[in-house]
């Protein structure tokens, strides 16, 4: 894979490998504060062509960072999106320039709550302003245009990125030529915010949180930020996919021993799954990342008119959800679509049937690769781009 190499940006205690880029003008956030200077860390894979109009930037989910195609820093793990991104791939380092940036608030390398507040010497905490999608995607754009990109021939991103992808076509739809939202939704619905609450309140129950300074004063909320993985995680998988994984499986043993342990395979996954989050993810971004999804609701932007936060759309959208999806169900992309029909956007749906649920988009899933690669293509002749693929 071709990937563009950079300076390690230096953390207190820690080295992020891949490029940063300083914003030294303070960025108004929808909160009302002036937010700045501030870091964003970033990956890219692939070149930018001379003609600078090959430029694919990808948005993470809420649990994602931008290390889509490489192995973790701290996990090891593979690259979040390795099922789509490299040579050959649906998205092709030999011929898109990718882009992917943690987002604010993130915990990554680019500025969040545990990052040092200069104006004390201390890790932000909740003196962090709460962030919206809308404040992420106005510090990507500072961040395309310092690329020296006028416009991106893609956006796209799955769950939190698909609303970042939307927030991107609304408000920048000059600067958009495709626009990829996946397995995402217009706003958060309340189910959505239900479980979110309860994740945040399981991390502010911990006693280790200690009202949000636990960095200050040597703590780690890891039993509160696990216990919000493991009530999410379940959110992302389906009753099918979990009962073909696990069924009423018992995990290490041959009887249910009438006590507490893990006694099925399902509870061993998920303590699995929320012990090895803590050892990458910021309890304090958690809580302020979540927060930004509740907030998103693009007609509430627009006078509750939804087709009005795409007035006179220029991209070509592709939307795409799945049959056991229930966290973002496909009635939701379905309300898009329509929204989108009503200001004569020029807008593909695919609903793929499959029984993985929320997480089919980072999973190996031929109908989703076979649609974004058809569609991409589409664009990129459209443009003219592919007289530069030889």
């Amino acid at each position: 894979m071709s990937t563009v190499t950079a300076p390690l940006l230096k953390r207190p205690g820690k080295e992020w490998p891949g490029h940063s880029f300083i914003v030294s003008e303070p960025l108004r956030l929808d909160c009302g504060i002036d937010f700045g200077p501030f870091t964003i860390a970033y990956q890219t894979y692939g070149r930018l062509n001379a003609e600078r109009s090959n430029a694919v930037l990808i948005c993470h989910a809420l649990s994602g960072d931008q290390y889509v195609a490489e192995p973790h820093p701290i996990t090891g793990a593979a690259g979040w999106w390795t099922t789509l991104v490299g040579p050959g791939g649906v998205l092709d380092t030999d011929r898109y320039f990718l882009i992917c940036a943690n987002v604010l608030g993130g915990c990554m390398g680019t500025t969040g709550p545990k990052e040092v507040n200069p104006a004390t010497g201390e890790p932000w905490a909740l003196n962090f302003p709460v962030i919206t999608i809308r404040d992420m995607v106005r510090a990507q754009k500072l961040l395309i245009e310092h690329l020296g990109i006028e416009k991106l021939f893609c956006v796209m991103g799955g769950s939190m990125g698909a609303m970042q992808v939307l927030q991107w076509a609304s408000s920048y739809p000059e600067s958009v030529v495709a626009a990829v939202p996946i397995a995402g939704s217009a706003r958060h619905s309340a189910q959505n915010i239900a479980f979110h609450e309860v994740g945040r309140q399981a991390i502010i129950a911990d006693p280790d949180w200690c009202g949000g300074r636990y960095l200050s004063l040597g703590h780690n909320p890891a039993r509160g930020l696990a216990v919000a993985r493991m009530a999410a995680h379940i959110t992302y998988l389906s009753e099918a996919a979990l009962h073909r994984k696990f069924g009423r499986n018992l995990q290490d043993r041959n009887a249910v021993t009438y006590g507490f342990d893990a006694d099925f395979q399902v509870e061993s996954y998920l303590r699995h799954q929320g012990s090895t989050f803590v050892d990458r993810f910021d309890a304090n971004s958690y809580l302020y990342i979540t927060r930004a999804m509740d907030y998103f609701d693009l007609a509430a932007e627009h006078g509750g008119s939804l087709p009005a936060a795409f007035p006179g759309t220029q991209p070509r959208f592709c939307i795409i959800s799945f049959t056991s999806d229930w966290l973002f169900p496909t009635s939701e992309s379905r309300a898009l679509v329509h929204a989108l029909n009503a200001v004569a956007a020029n807008v593909s749906f695919v609903e793929i049937e499959t029984d993985k649920g929320h997480d089919a988009f980072l999973l190996h899933e031929p109908e989703l690769f076979a649609t974004l690669r058809g569609f991409l293509a589409g664009c990129a002749e459209h443009r003219g781009l592919t007289r530069f693929w030889g």
